[in-house]
């Protein structure tokens, strides 16, 4: 995980843009580092695990840029697409791109369903339910590809209720990844890891 003061020209952008469009609750400002840009970086427990082969991620459901910016932020490497359909959150992302000159990052304003492509590894944090989301992720995935799912503790009844999807697009779940949030309070975070055969 890298070191907090590597962010904090992006803290510094994005609470700008909080104050011009609501993308986190003013209650959460003072947790962005531990709530927002940590839990995001989460991902790098799955690469250090997994090492996967990775030029491409989407993200679905970007809101205010989690866990899109932070990846994008960290690894000039991989492309991110970031999709959102609320066009104010994806203005505010494309601003803060600008200011931090991120290159490798694509906001896109759209429904998921509307975009082209497949990708390696596709994210969503703090969307939908597992089952629904799902519907929207497994159909942009590269066979082979993975898709990382951020989840809070009732992930095992979200598991259970996604069955039937996984089924449908030849997808398993070959891990949950667990991890703990640097607060006070233990709050309990998960990645769901699904695989597409």
């Amino acid at each position: 995980m890298e070191d907090k003061d590597f962010y904090k020209h992006y803290m510094e952008c994005f609470l700008e843009e909080n104050s011009k469009v609501n993308l986190i609750s003013k209650n959460d400002e003072k947790y962005l580092w531990e709530k927002h840009i940590y839990d995001s970086l989460s991902i790098s427990l799955f690469f250090e695990k997994y090492k996967p082969k990775v030029s491409t991620i989407l993200d679905i459901g970007t809101g205010g840029g989690f866990p899109s910016v932070p990846i994008a932020l960290t690894y000039p490497d991989i492309k991110v697409v970031a999709v959102d359909s609320i066009a104010k959150k994806i203005r505010a992302i494309e601003t803060i791109k600008e200011k931090l000159g991120i290159k490798n990052l694509e906001p896109i304003c759209s429904r998921v369903e509307n975009l082209d492509g497949k990708f390696d590894i596709v994210t969503s944090r703090a969307v939908s339910s597992l089952k629904t989301i799902c519907e929207y992720a497994l159909p942009k995935l590269k066979s082979n590809g993975f898709f990382v799912a951020y989840k809070s503790k009732k992930f095992k009844e979200e598991i259970e209720d996604a069955s039937s999807v996984l089924k449908k697009y030849k997808s398993e779940i070959v891990e949950v990844i667990e991890y703990e949030l640097p607060l006070e309070e233990k709050i309990d975070r998960n990645l769901i890891i699904i695989r597409k055969k």
